[in-house]
């Protein structure tokens, strides 16, 4: 530069050399005439259509059909493993899946109430969906909870969901906050535009029901695959006569609303423990005796909200390790000595894992509040 400046006289020690443009030429400003002589004014407001660039279906892994979805019969909504640290412990879930895939559940719920999707960053959200889908999608059909109260991240969630390979999508009404009714109608008709759906009306949880005619107006999108259902199996034989597509949302009530109300089966919480037991119930016709011998583990999972008494129950089938992430907590000791009662009247050989049932004590817990 030295050199150029002492034998260039055009430019001065203060001249800038832009490599963008030659230094025989110097800058000049642009004439009057060029100059912007009218206000700026804000471009108006576009209306932008739903449009889904992860959604596009060539790039798509393991797209599935609507109807691939409709004739699922149980499906596991599955739990969530963690390492003393708090961080999933992915060798404890495929085990805990490929139990659920040899004793005949056909689908899963991943990151739903049961596997603690609420307590999940968006981030381990997805990568367990793919996770699951990688080792597992050939085998059972991936069903992610993308769901949310805010519909913005409901989408950004169903998105990667769906491109990171999941088959379907779970979704619950706005919660909290909660809606209109045909607020509701606007976010699941959004979010029915980007592949199949499952509905979850679980009022006890979200504080508000989903009413049958909301139901009855999203179920003409071609991508509403049906709706997992809480509120009975009343409600349950009128949405089937009318042709949507149901799973009982219930363990206890799944065998009637399967076999007397035509629900399509069940997304079941007690399959992680006897998935085939929960098989037969689903598949081999009416059984009221083996439901009956169901009802003492199905109401002692849930005298607490779930999951805590299934985290208990697979702790002491040493199937997972006793981590727990806040606020969850395990059932008290008097509990946790009933569920060896019930594992011994309902036969070991039934539930998962293959250690003997034990009692753990209060220390034998781990806690985690930061993970």
């Amino acid at each position: 530069m030295a050199a150029l400046l002492t034998t260039n006289p055009i430019l001065s020690s203060t001249d800038v050399v832009s490599p963008l443009r030659s230094p025989l030429k110097p800058f000049r400003p642009a004439p009057d005439s060029c100059l912007r002589t009218t206000r700026w004014r804000s471009p108006k407001a576009a209306v932008i259509p739903n449009f889904h660039l992860p959604m596009r279906s060539l790039e798509v892994k393991n797209r599935t059909s609507v109807d691939d979805i409709k004739g699922l019969r149980l499906i596991t909504a599955i739990k969530t493993p963690y390492l003393p640290d708090g961080r999933f412990d992915l060798e404890a879930y495929d085990s805990l899946m490929h139990m659920q895939i040899v004793n005949g559940a056909e689908g899963v719920i991943v990151g739903g109430t049961t596997g603690e999707g609420q307590l999940m960053s968006w981030d381990e959200h997805i990568m367990l969906i793919g996770h699951t889908v990688n080792c597992f999608g050939a085998s059972v059909k991936v069903i992610g909870n993308t769901g949310s109260n805010s519909t913005r991240e409901a989408i950004h969630a169903t998105e990667q969901g769906f491109a990171v390979g999941m088959h379907a999508a779970l979704h619950i009404n706005p919660y909290y906050g909660k809606t209109s009714m045909q607020g509701m109608v606007s976010h699941f008709e959004t979010i029915l535009s980007m592949g199949p759906t499952i509905i979850y009306n679980v009022p006890s949880r979200t504080g508000q029901d989903i009413p049958p005619p909301v139901i009855h107006t999203v179920s003409a999108n071609p991508n509403m695959a049906g709706v997992k259902e809480c509120m009975g199996n009343d409600r349950i034989k009128d949405y089937v006569n009318k042709g949507v597509a149901i799973w009982s949302g219930n363990d206890d009530e799944c065998h009637d609303a399967r076999w007397a109300s035509g629900a399509t089966g069940v997304i079941s919480v007690a399959s992680n423990l006897v998935p085939g037991l929960m098989h037969e119930i689903m598949f081999q016709g009416k059984n009221p005796l083996l439901n009956s011998k169901l009802m003492p583990l199905i109401k002692w999972l849930f005298q607490e909200p779930n999951p805590i008494g299934l985290n208990t129950a697979l702790a002491q089938l040493g199937v997972i390790r006793p981590v727990f992430r806040l606020p969850y907590v395990p059932l008290p000791l008097a509990r946790r000595l009933e569920f060896v009662g019930i594992v011994e009247a309902l036969g070991r050989e039934n539930f998962v894992g293959e250690k003997d049932v034990e009692v753990l004590d209060d220390d034998d817990f781990v806690l985690v509040g930061r993970y």
